[in-house]
Order: C-alpha cells, then structure tokens, then sequence
C-alpha cells in the first residue's frame, strides 16, 4: 500500500477522534450549563453516560487502527502484532454493540415518554454498525492469521 494512502488514512482516524472528542466535550459544557428537564433526567442520564463510556473502546479501537496502519507502512502487514491488533478492535466493536444493548432500555423509556418511536431506530443504529465492523474484523482477523500461519509454515521449509 502506498504510504500516501495510509497517510490519508491516518488523517481520517485523527480527524474522526478529534470530531468525536469536541461533540463529546461540547455536550457535556451544555448538560453543565442547562441540565435535563427532571422528568427526562432518569432516561437521558444514563443515555449519556452510557455514550461517554463507550469513547473508551472508540479511542482504543481508533489507536489499534493508528497502530495496524503503522505496520502496513513498515511491511510488517502479515505478522501476529496485526493480528493482535485486529483483535483488539474487534473486541473493542462488540464491546460498544454491548453498550449500546444496555443502553436501549433507557433510549425506549426515553421514546416511550416524548411518544417518539423513531428513538428506537436511531438507538439501533449504532448497535448494528458496531455488530458489523466487529463480523468485518473477525474475518480480517482469521484472514490475516492464516496468511501468518501460512508465512510461518514455508519459513519453516527453508
């Protein structure tokens, strides 16, 4: 791959933490600023903390794809650091699905009481895009560790 697409890249995950890390700090200067309505508070609350708890695996999944894309650039692509690496955000894509799955009791309270079915849907979305960037580095990953075994193997021959 060439180094200006793994460049670009890279720019991309910085961009995208830094979009996530201003949304995340602009929301909480504005709950300090003007908190929640009190009968919206047992629903939205744990809506919130349950988005800022999943920037932990987020962050961690953005600096494993930082660290995968270090390897492609130093030929170091088809070895167990990528693989592991892969893992890594693999757990950390089920790890939010998971979240989100916690979160979904609140998110129907929430639309159950503002009488908005679509809160439903948007709550959702982030569980299956997750689920499917998980599947998708699951399968990166068994891809990636048969071409190492394979590596290892004809290694081995020599």
């Amino acid at each position: 791959m060439k180094r200006k697409t793994t460049l670009f890249l890279r720019l991309s995950i910085l961009l995208v933490a830094a979009v996530i890390f201003i949304i995340c700090l602009l929301m909480f200067f504005f709950l300090i600023k003007s908190p929640v309505s009190p009968a919206y508070a047992n629903s939205i609350y744990p809506i919130l903390t349950g988005i800022y708890i999943t920037t932990i695996p987020f962050y961690t999944a953005l600096y494993m794809a930082f660290k995968l894309l270090n390897y492609i650039d130093s030929s170091m692509a088809f070895t167990p650091p990528s693989v592991t690496a892969l893992s890594k955000i693999k757990l950390c894509a089920f790890s939010i699905s998971g979240l989100y799955v916690l979160i979904m009791p609140f998110i129907f309270l929430l639309a159950d009481k503002d009488d908005a079915p679509g809160a439903i849907l948007m709550g959702l979305v982030p569980i299956f895009v997750s689920a499917v960037i998980a599947v998708f580095a699951a399968v990166l990953q068994r891809l990636l560790q048969e071409a190492v075994d394979i590596k290892a193997e004809s290694d081995l021959t020599i």
